[in-house]
């Protein structure tokens, strides 16, 4: 499937606290199939990647603020997770907003282990099925979702998978998704 993505341009939307792995691994997958990939974030310079939650990773540098985009500027998003990215892009108006609006927009969003927080928080996930990590599935639930417990789930455009142990499953995913852009929106 190579080049499937080229000419699409791709936002990871993260903060300090992203896992690590789920930040590399997703933009490796896009990036090596055509796509452009911008990391965007709350402030400029370096955010602080995380292993585990517990361990400090490496730094990477933001090349856009979400303040200063739009969902009109990208054709997809992804979402990764670590407990505390989420945790402070779901404070953020401009972060909710500009994650929120990919999927009103039917654009597809790839997330992964607590990165629906920020969709919740967006009320964006209401009548959809989605997976992530088990500490999230009650907030999915109250805020209108569907939540099963599988290795990846695509739900128009939305893919959502549980863990890194998934990443292979949903980096697959995301790339088809991607590359098929637009989905029906309602």
């Amino acid at each position: 499937m190579a080049n499937a993505l080229q000419g699409r341009k791709v936002a990871i939307l993260a903060a300090d606290g992203v896992e690590q792995v789920e930040l590399e691994q997703p933009r490796k997958a896009v990036t090596a199939e055509g796509a452009t990939v911008d990391l965007v974030s709350l402030s400029e310079g370096e955010i602080q990647a995380m292993n585990g939650d517990i361990d400090k990773g490496a730094t990477f540098p933001v090349d856009r603020l979400v303040a200063d985009v739009s969902a009109d500027d990208y054709d997809a998003l992804l979402l990764p997770g670590g407990t505390m990215n989420p945790d402070n892009l779901r404070r953020d108006p401009a972060a909710v907003r500009f994650a929120g609006d990919f999927v009103r927009a039917g654009k597809p969003v790839g997330v992964i282990c607590h990165g629906p927080w920020t969709l919740v928080e967006a009320d964006v996930v209401r009548g959809r099925t989605l997976t992530s990590f088990p500490s999230v599935r009650t907030d999915i639930r109250n805020a209108g979702g569907t939540v099963v417990d599988e290795e990846v789930v695509v739900d128009n455009g939305l893919v959502s998978s549980r863990n890194p142990d998934d990443l292979p499953a949903f980096c697959a995913k995301v790339i088809e998704e991607f590359a098929e852009g637009r989905h029906p929106v309602g």
